[in-house]
């Protein structure tokens, strides 16, 4: 099982970005916890405790040695002091991936999926959703749309919807395990996700980014 925490601590640069885009195995246990900093303009519900495992703190981009693990691109959605618990345990050929978040905007939607590329000061940095049989049709610039390849049994989708105090709970198990070092991050979108056709897997702009090496 693969556990990821991360916070976003207050402290930092309220510099927002807005961007619109569409969109292991079960044996290991790991745990990170780290702040999320705003990135600079240039450039079935569970809860399960934490497991122990080794932590670090998340930096600006470009900082010697920092690691760009999580950025808030909307902190009126995704505010400085709210966290995010992603747990992923694959086994025998199927996943389970968790997603627990406190103090998001309350009452209101999010889109979350899991993304191919890492978390980067540009929203669209993730790259597309992780398909576990990938849409031949797609390209860089134009993501999957087709809810033959673009829906919840062939990608990760988390959606959830907040209570009054921003937190949100949801989990979601799959028929596959990803392939090593395919999916690297789960992204927060404005709203839930589409399923017709030429509009299936979007969710609206993306808000946050948290790396996560599935």
């Amino acid at each position: 099982m693969h556990i990821r925490r991360v916070s976003l601590i207050a402290g930092v640069s309220l510099a927002a970005l807005v961007a619109a885009a569409g969109c292991g195995d079960g044996d290991s246990s790991s745990e990170v916890s780290a702040t999320v900093q705003t990135p600079p303009t240039s450039a079935e519900t569970t809860t399960a405790p934490p497991l122990p495992g080794g932590r670090g703190a998340f930096e600006l981009p470009g900082e010697v040695g920092g690691e760009d693990n999580a950025f808030t691109y909307d902190q009126a959605a995704v505010p400085v002091g709210s966290s995010v618990n992603i747990e992923s345990e694959g086994k025998d050929g199927r996943t389970t991936v968790t997603f627990n978040a406190t103090g998001l905007a309350p009452n209101r939607d999010f889109g979350v999926h899991a993304h191919t590329r890492p978390c980067g000061p540009q929203p669209s940095d993730s790259g597309p959703h992780y398909q576990n049989t990938a849409d031949p049709a797609a390209t860089p610039e134009k993501p999957s749309s087709d809810p033959a390849y673009a829906n919840p049994q062939n990608e990760i989708w988390l959606d959830v919807t907040t209570d009054a105090n921003g937190n949100a709970q949801s989990s979601t198990t799959v028929d596959w395990e990803f392939r090593d070092g395919e999916a690297n991050s789960v992204v927060l979108h404005a709203q839930r996700t589409m399923t017709g056709p030429g509009q299936a897997g979007m969710a609206g702009d993306r808000l946050a980014c948290i790396d996560e090496n599935f």
